[in-house]
């Protein structure tokens, strides 16, 4: 989940969800909007969880944010019942917009061609995720976690027993001290979203790294003033 803090499910979840979908037969629809595209490390959310949904909503990563664009992919047992029903009618007024379709279809083919997921997941996601656990030792951090290259640092008051700061807006202090520091990081509630491009470099890393654990520091001392 990235919009609620980058939650990350256990090992045991999505295993276990599976398990349940067999049992009772029921649909399954993955949210890709974020996931899909190489955020993960790999093409999709649902290749890196090794799923196998019935349908895939997809937006943002198929045309890289440039122009707006979504879709939903569905599988072919599914699409059979909906024609054996006679026409499925729908429709949007930009349906198809030859534009949109343009951009995603160069954007997949630059992915592709220069092999930017592999090196996310091969080099960058490990990478950032190795760097940003090292901010774990700030005393303002309570946990540091993310896969691929979605990262989230939630911020504590205190550190055993992750207990927040009230009514303070820690994260909110946190983000303006960033945008003031050239990093761009968003704040839901006090916990700060990491989400860099796919096609940033392990020195690019380094510095987002760097330059994340200055604006720590002076959050850390805005709180306590």
């Amino acid at each position: 989940q990235g919009a609620g803090g980058v939650i990350i499910p256990p090992d045991t979840y999505w295993p276990r969800i599976k398990e349940i979908l067999a049992k009772y037969d029921i649909l399954f629809v993955a949210d890709e909007v974020i996931c899909g595209f190489g955020r993960t490390g790999e093409w999709f959310g649902s290749d890196f969880y090794d799923l196998k949904p019935d349908m895939m909503t997809i937006a943002k990563g198929m045309t890289s944010g440039y122009i707006p664009m979504g879709g939903l992919i569905v599988r072919d047992e599914v699409v059979a019942v909906l024609n054996e029903g006679g026409d499925f009618n729908h429709g949007f007024t930009y349906s198809g917009h030859p534009v949109a379709a343009a951009v995603a279809l160069e954007n997949i083919r630059i992915l592709r061609e220069e092999k930017i997921i592999e090196r996310v997941h091969a080099e960058t996601a490990p990478y950032l995720q190795k760097r940003l656990r090292e901010l774990n030792d700030h005393p303002l951090v309570g946990e540091v976690r993310g896969v691929g290259l979605l990262g989230a640092i939630e911020l504590v008051q205190d550190k055993a027993t992750r207990k927040r700061y009230e009514g303070k807006g820690a994260g909110m202090i946190c983000r303006t001290f960033c945008f003031e520091n050239g990093l761009i990081m968003r704040a839901v509630g006090d916990t700060m979203i990491i989400a860099p491009p796919l096609v940033i470099t392990p020195a690019e890393i380094d510095e987002l790294v760097t330059k994340a654990r200055k604006c720590l520091d002076l959050t850390l001392s805005a709180l306590q003033g």
